[in-house]
C-alpha cells in the first residue's frame, strides 16, 4: 500500500501532537516539508528547490544511485543478525583500516555516534581503570546519559557538571584566551590541559582519557592551532589515560586534505581510540569505533561478552562499502579542497566587504562568524538567525549561535559556493541597511 500524503498543515498537527516537542525542526518559526532530495538539493512538497548546506550526514550526497543499489541488493539477499559470520563486515573493517594509522585496527560497529562514543568511554575507562575525563568547553558527544555528562553543551542546561568531569577551554584563535598574534597558540592550549590535569592529581583523582571532536562542531567550527593535539596526548598519556579523537562529525574527508580531521594535527599523531558515524552510511545509521589491540584485549579479558544486534549488519556494511567506494570514484576529498578553497575565498570577499563577518573556517567543513564589533567580537546573533532564507538551508552554531556553519553532501560545486555566497551578500548588505536606518 502507498504512503499517504498529507498537505504540509495537517503533517505539522499530527507531528505537534505525536512527536515529542523536544525533537526540534529546522526552521520552527517556518518548517520546511521535504519530500525528495537528490545530490545536494531539496525539494519541498511544492517541488520548489532548496540548496542544503547542512546535510553533512548525506555524505555523497542525497539518494545517491550506487548508495540505493547497494542497500537494495544486500537487503534483497540477507540482513541478519551480526554475530553470523559474513564477508561484508571483514571487508568494511579491512577498507577503514587502509585509512588510518596502522596500529588502530581493531573495530566495533555500532548503529550511531551517541552509541559509538558510549562505548569508547567504555573501552577508555576499562584499559586505564581510571573514570575521570577531560572535555573542552561548549562539547557536544551524544544524546546518551553518559555523554550528556561529558557535554558541556549539554549539561551546564541540566544537572550541571558532574565531579569526574573536567572543562578545558576551548582552543580557539579567533575570541579565546589566546589568540592569531600567539607566538605558540597551540602549546599554550595544550598547557591549559597539562594545569587542569595537575589540578585533578592533587585532589587524587585519575584520569581516563581526553575526549575531543577533531575540529569542535557545536563550539563554532573551531579550527584547532597546529601541535594541540600532540602535546595534549603527550600529557594525557603520563597521566595513565588515552587520547579519544570524536569524527563523527569530520571524518571520511571531509576537510579535503586528510581523510580524518585529526590528521590534520600532523601525520605522526595517532589518537589510541577514534569514533566514527554520521557520514558513514548516508543517511543509514552506522558507526563505529576503531582502537589498538592493547585497548581491545582489556575490553575482551573482562569477561563480558559485548555483542551489538544491528551494529556492522550486512546491509549496514554493504553500504559503508558503497560510501567509500563513491569518495573514492568522484575523487570528492579533492572536490573538498576546490570547492571548500573556493567557498572560502568567496566569503572572503564578503568578509572585505561586510564588518560583521569576524572569521571564515576551512574546507566544507566551514563556518563564518558574525560579529556587531570586531574588535570587541560582540556575536552578532540575531542577524545570524536571519540567513536562513532565500531556498538555501544553513544553520547556526558556536556558544553564541552566531557561527554560520556549513556541512553540505561533498558533491557541493563550485556553481552552488557562488550561489550560497551571493545570496549571503544580498541579505549581509539588507542587514546592514536595517541597521543604518535604525541609526538614523
Amino acid at each position: 500500500m502507498a504512503l499517504q500524503m498529507f498537505d504540509k498543515e495537517r503533517t505539522l498537527q499530527m507531528r505537534q501532537k505525536l512527536i515529542g516537542q523536544s525533537c526540534r525542526l529546522f526552521f520552527s518559526h517556518e518548517p520546511l516539508k521535504i519530500v525528495k532530495a537528490r545530490g545536494q538539493y531539496l525539494y519541498d512538497e511544492n517541488g520548489t528547490q532548496y540548496l542544503d548546506c547542512i546535510s553533512n550526514v548525506q555524505h555523497v550526497g542525497h539518494c545517491h544511485p550506487s548508495i540505493t543499489k547497494a542497500a537494495t541488493a544486500q537487503m534483497e539477499l540477507l540482513n541478519a543478525n551480526s554475530r553470523f559470520l559474513h564477508d561484508n563486515i571483514v571487508q568494511y573493517a579491512e577498507r577503514l583500516a587502509n585509512t588510518l594509522p596502522q596500529k588502530l585496527c581493531v573495530f566495533y560497529f555500532v548503529n550511531s555516534g551517541s552509541e559509538a562514543n558510549d562505548l569508547a568511554l567504555r573501552l577508555a575507562r576499562q584499559y586505564t581503570q581510571n573514570k575521570d575525563v577531560v572535555v573542552l568547553n561548549h562539547a557536544y558527544h551524544g544524546h546518551l546519559t553518559s555523554l550528556i555528562d561529558i557535554s558541556p553543551y549539554k549539561f551546564w542546561k541540566l544537572e550541571g557538571q558532574k565531579e569526574w568531569v573536567h572543562v578545558a577551554p576551548l582552543p580557539d584563535t579567533y575570541r579565546g584566551l589566546y589568540r592569531e598574534g600567539h607566538p605558540n597558540p597551540g602549546q599554550a592550549y595544550a598547557d591549559t590541559v597539562k594545569n587542569l590535569i595537575d589540578e585533578v592529581q592533587n585532589r587524587g583523582r585519575k584520569i581516563s582519557c581526553f575526549f575531543v571532536e577533531s575540529l569542535p562542531s557545536v563550539g563554532g567550527h573551531i579550527i584547532l592551532p597546529p601541535g594541540y593535539f600532540p602535546k595534549v596526548a603527550e600529557y594525557i598519556r603520563a597521566a595513565g589515560g588515552v587520547f579519544v579523537a570524536d569524527e563523527i562529525q569530520t571524518g571520511f574527508g571531509r576537510v579535503g586534505s586528510h581523510f580524518w580531521a585529526f590528521q590534520l594535527q600532523g601525520e605522526d599523531f595517532c589518537p589510541d581510540i577514534v569514533t566514527m558515524g554520521k557520514p558513514m552510511g548516508n543517511g543509514h545509521p552506522l558507526a563505529c569505533v576503531v582502537t589498538t589491540k592493547e585497548i581491545a584485549g582489556t575490553f575482551t579479558a573482562n569477561g563480558v561478552e559485548y555483542f551489538n544486534t544491528f551494529g556492522g549488519n550486512p546491509v549496514s556494511c554493504a553500504i559503508g562499502l558503497a560510501v567509500l567506494d563513491v569518495i573514492e570514484k568522484e575523487d570528492l576529498r579533492a572536490n573538498a579542497v576546490r570547492v571548500g578553497s573556493q567557498l572560502k575565498k568567496l566569503l572572503k570577499q564578503l568578509q572585505a566587504k561586510h564588518t560583521i563577518i569576524g572569521d571564515v573556517g576551512v574546507g566544507l567543513f566551514l563556518g563564518f562568524e558574525l560579529v556587531k564589533d570586531r574588535v570587541a567580537l560582540t556575536p552578532a546573533t540575531e542577524e545570524a538567525g536571519l540567513l536562513k532564507e532565500r531556498h538555501i538551508c544553513l544553520s547556526t552554531d558556536g556558544p553564541w549561535a552566531n557561527v554560520i556553519k556549513f556541512k553540505p553532501p561533498m558533491c557541493f560545486s563550485m556553481e552552488d559556493a557562488e550561489r550560497v555566497t551571493e545570496q549571503i551578500g544580498f541579505i549581509l548588505q539588507e542587514i546592514e541597511d536595517m541597521v543604518s536606518k535604525k541609526k538614523s
